[in-house]
Order: structure tokens, then C-alpha cells, then sequence
């Protein structure tokens, strides 16, 4: 499910809630994030529905920062578990000026649906602005 040398250790090491990486910035590496997401929620557990949504979601926003962001070879992955039913996904990159924002894409058009897919999946998403770049996440819910 990992690439070789992934180690997710640092989540069954003293119930770990967060797990961060540091990936290349380029297209690849969003199948590799929401391989990623989806071995870091069945080790926390979570229902296989929320496991799929969380793995779009970070496919999604690593997609975006590839392709988006201006500065930086390489993103930080971070998945949260922010309580017991609530995640969070977040991607950073190094570009501070080109935020995310929902478009209304045509039927013709290629591109411009993946943030209003991501904000169908999760409770809640939105965009930190950093002095030397953005923090883009959203928070998934395992419903009782």
C-alpha cells in the first residue's frame, strides 16, 4: 500500500495523532498522499467511507499545490486526527500568492472541479495564509 521505506511507526508510537511528510512537488505525488491517507485512517480505524473521502480530498489538494504553486520543489502532507471522529488533511507549499478558490467549471471544461469536490466531501475546508506560504486543509467527520 506504501512505498518502500514509509513507515507509519510514528503513528502506533504512544497513540500518535498526526502524521506529516514531506513530499516532491509534482503530480506523482498525489496518488502517493492518498495511499498515504488511506494507510494513516485504517490505522486510526476509521470507517472505509471516510478513508475514501480523506484520500480525494489529499489527492485533491496535492494535485492543486503540483500544479498551482509557484515556489518550492517539495509540500508537507499532514493528516491530523483532531478528535476522536474528526480529521484533518492538510497540504503546504511555499507560494503565498496563489490561493485556492472554487470556480464554476463548464461542461467542456477540463479543470476547475476539484475544490468544489473537495468541499462536498468535508465538514469543512479552508486556506491559512503563512508569511512564506499557505496551509490548504479540510476536515473530514466520522459520522456516530
Amino acid at each position: 500500500m506504501l512505498d518502500e521505506g514509509m513507515s507509519l511507526a510514528p503513528l502506533l508510537r504512544d497513540g500518535a495523532s498526526v502524521y506529516t511528510r514531506t513530499l516532491p512537488r509534482e503530480a506523482a505525488s498525489a496518488a502517493l498522499a492518498r495511499r498515504v491517507a488511506t494507510a494513516v485512517l485504517t490505522v486510526w480505524s476509521m470507517p472505509e467511507e471516510l478513508t475514501a473521502d480523506a484520500g480525494l480530498i489529499l489527492n485533491e489538494l496535492v494535485s492543486n499545490a503540483a500544479e498551482h504553486a509557484t515556489r518550492g520543489v517539495s509540500i508537507r502532507v499532514t493528516i491530523s486526527r483532531v478528535s476522536a471522529s474528526r480529521m484533518r488533511l492538510a497540504v503546504i507549499d511555499m507560494d503565498p500568492h496563489h490561493l485556492p478558490a472554487l470556480r464554476a467549471a463548464g461542461p467542456e471544461d477540463e479543470n476547475g472541479r476539484g475544490l468544489r469536490m473537495v468541499a462536498g466531501l468535508a465538514d469543512r475546508w479552508d486556506v491559512d495564509r503563512l508569511s512564506w506560504g499557505k496551509r490548504v486543509w479540510a476536515e473530514v467527520v466520522r459520522l456516530p
